[in-house]
């Protein structure tokens, strides 16, 4: 939990200083490549996370993973190894992200499903979501077999869970009780 302040704290000072350099743009592509790349590589998030490695060799490690990002961004790698927090790099880059979006009046919504979208099913829950929020949301497809059938629709901090798995847990809950 502190670490997910911390992140938060770190991601609005950096957001704060590219927008006065007219930067935020171009930390905002930064931090998306850089939580893609941490999330996608379990070696990379484990060798951040490790305290037997040197901050010394992490901050060389990681100028040499991203080397044409934005001075602001090597500047937030120097700052978080400078304080002991280089660990939290992924989670300072999806707090940008999150608060550049918001910032810019973007929201995404994520759509968790046992199968892939279809473009007609994925126009009518944009119509829906826009019907709820009054926005404009950008919709994430997450597929995830194990909710069995129907969809988990998350918007801001607003959920709804029409899973089948969801609704298979309530029965059974309510099947214990008696």
């Amino acid at each position: 939990m502190t670490g997910s302040r911390a992140a938060i704290r770190y991601a609005k000072a950096l957001l704060d200083l590219a927008k006065q350099s007219k930067a935020d743009a171009a930390v905002n592509d930064d931090m998306l490549a850089i939580a893609r790349t941490i999330n996608d590589n379990k070696e990379l998030s484990s060798f951040l996370q490790s305290p037997v490695i040197k901050s010394s060799v992490k901050i060389a490690s990681l100028k040499e993973i991203f080397p044409k990002v934005n001075k602001h961004t090597h500047g937030i790698f120097d700052v978080l190894l400078a304080n002991k927090r280089i660990d939290l790099l992924q989670d300072v880059a999806h707090k940008y992200v999150f608060l550049f979006d918001t910032m810019k009046g973007n929201e995404v919504a994520k759509v968790t499903t046992a199968v892939p979208l279809t473009k007609d099913l994925e126009k009518k829950v944009l119509a829906k979501v826009k019907e709820l929020t009054g926005k404009e949301v950008a919709l994430e497809n997450v597929v995830d077999e194990s909710i069995v059938g129907g969809f988990i629709l998350r918007v801001g901090d607003m959920q709804y869970n029409a899973s089948i798995a969801n609704q298979l847990n309530k029965l059974k809950r309510e099947f214990s009780i008696s």
